[in-house]
C-alpha cells in the first residue's frame, strides 16, 4: 500500500541504526502512523531538517505491515516559532496523542484541532483555552467523550449557577461548595467548554478538571511532558 502527499505532523522521532529515524506521525486521513525514515540523519539526507515536530508536512510512504517506510517529506509552510510555555504545550499535545491514539485510526477533526492549536501557540496568545478544546476533542476521538450538557443520571440541563464534580465514566454530579472545592467546576465553565467559548475566568477550574480526567484515563504512567514543565 502506498500513500502519497498526506497532510501530516511529526509527533516523535528517535534514532534508528546508524543514520535512520523511527517516526511517529499524525496524518489527517490515515491517523497515527509509524514510519522508518532510512538515512534521514545522514549529512546528505534531503529530509535532515524537515522531520521535526510542529512542521506542516506532506508525507509519502509505503506500508506492508505495522511500520511504513518513508518515501517523501515536503514542508508546506514554515514551522511555528514555539518557545517557553507554547513549546511545552506543543510537546504536551504531542505526547497526549502518542498515549491516547491507536495507529491507523483516522481522526481528521482532531488533526484540524491540533493544527488550530499550533496556530494559537505560534502567535503567543494564552494557550489555555485552545488547549482545553484540544483535550476535549482528543478524549472524544479516543472514545472518552465528555457529557457537558446534562447532569449525570438525569435529563436536567447543566445550571450555570451551580457547582459540579465531573466523575470519570459518568459525568457532572451536582455538589455543594465545601472542603473539596478543588475538585469542583462551575456549571458556567462546563457550558463554556461545551460551546468552545472559554473565558479567562474559567481556565483554572477547567484545567484542574481536565488534568484529573486525563490522569484517570492514563493510569499509572504520568506524562513526561508535564514533569518537564513543572521542573522548568
Amino acid at each position: 500500500m502506498r500513500y502519497e502527499l498526506e497532510p501530516s505532523y511529526i509527533l516523535h522521532a528517535r534514532p534508528y541504526r546508524e543514520s535512520s529515524l523511527i517516526l511517529e506521525a499524525l496524518s489527517r486521513e490515515q491517523g497515527r502512523v509509524g514510519l522508518v525514515a532510512r538515512g534521514a540523519r545522514g549529512s546528505r539526507s534531503r529530509w535532515r531538517n524537515a522531520l521535526q515536530p510542529f512542521r506542516p508536512l506532506l508525507l509519502s510512504w509505503s506500508q506492508r505491515g505495522e511500520m511504513g517506510t518513508l518515501t517523501g517529506a515536503d514542508q508546506v509552510a514554515s514551522p511555528p516559532p514555539l518557545a517557553g510555555e507554547p513549546l511545552f504545550c506543543g510537546i504536551y499535545a504531542n505526547e497526549l496523542m502518542m498515549r491516547f491514539l491507536q495507529r491507523s485510526d483516522p481522526h481528521p477533526v482532531l488533526f484540524d484541532r491540533y493544527r488550530d492549536l499550533l496556530g494559537f501557540l505560534a502567535v503567543g496568545e494564552s494557550p489555555q483555552g485552545p488547549l482545553r478544546l484540544f483535550e476535549k476533542q482528543l478524549l472524544e476521538s479516543a472514545g472518552f467523550g465528555l457529557q457537558l450538557a446534562f447532569e449525570h443520571g438525569s435529563e436536567r440541563p447543566i445550571d450555570p449557577g451551580h457547582w459540579y464534580q465531573y466523575v470519570p465514566e459518568s459525568g457532572p454530579v451536582r455538589r455543594e461548595p465545601g472542603k473539596d472545592d478543588d475538585v469542583l467546576v462551575s456549571g458556567k465553565a462546563l457550558l463554556a467548554l461545551q460551546s468552545g467559548a472559554i473565558d479567562v475566568e474559567h481556565q483554572r477550574e477547567l484545567k484542574r478538571m481536565m488534568r484529573r480526567l486525563i490522569a484517570h484515563y492514563l493510569g499509572d504512567r504520568p506524562l513526561k511532558s508535564q514533569s518537564l514543565y513543572y521542573e522548568s
